[in-house]
């Protein structure tokens, strides 16, 4: 793993919550779920709360971002909902989540393209895992993600969506090539740290 992908932002102030305080913190949805705790070669280690793993320092644990393409290899760019506790109206590229325990990065994948984008597995037939990477990023105020994650690239056949309102504020298709070599007229989507670390190393390879 690239050492300049660990690296990590000054401290989060506020002990790293949220600005709605504690109690708002273990009502969020995240303080009900798990994700699998992992060192840094991705072997799991248990799983550990999800809301844990994403507050204050946080906890290294395993996820994934997939990169949507149609036919003529333009990447689907999703903008994540203003509900969202970290990154909220960032723009991703497409989906990112993490595997639940018993579950594969590539089931994983699946179950979060119909869910978020409603693209059924009728709609690709190369869903592939085609790097992994460690990263840390802090958000202010609320917490960080320290990740090791799977990027998984899947081209549709069929570009027909129904995007979850409750995941998705916004899509967009755009020229892969052009958007790695002109970050900053880009620059005012805000894109996902987690993304654009995927699409430096996709394009450096």
């Amino acid at each position: 793993m690239n050492a300049d992908d660990a690296a990590d932002r000054p401290p989060i102030a506020d002990g790293g919550e949220s600005s709605g305080g504690p109690e708002d913190e273990l009502d969020h949805e995240n303080a009900n779920q798990d994700v699998i705790a992992v060192d840094s070669e991705d072997t799991a280690q248990g799983t550990v709360n999800r809301l844990d793993a994403h507050t204050g320092d946080g906890i290294r644990h395993r996820a994934f971002t997939c990169l949507v393409f149609d036919g003529d290899g333009r990447l689907l760019l999703a903008q994540r909902a203003p509900g969202k506790r970290l990154w909220d109206t960032h723009w991703d590229g497409t989906v990112a989540s993490h595997p639940v325990e018993g579950q594969t990065q590539a089931e994983a994948t699946e179950q979060r393209l119909e869910e978020e984008l409603g693209i059924t597995p009728d709609q690709y037939d190369d869903l592939r895992v085609t790097d992994k990477f460690e990263y840390k990023r802090y958000y202010p105020n609320a917490g960080a993600e320290w990740e090791v994650c799977a990027v998984l690239k899947v081209t549709l056949t069929d570009v027909s969506l129904d995007p979850d309102e409750e995941e998705i504020a916004g899509l967009l298709w755009v020229d892969y090539e052009h958007l790695h070599e002109h970050p900053k007229w880009y620059r005012q989507l805000r894109l996902c740290p987690w993304f654009e670390i995927a699409m430096r190393r996709d394009f450096s390879e």
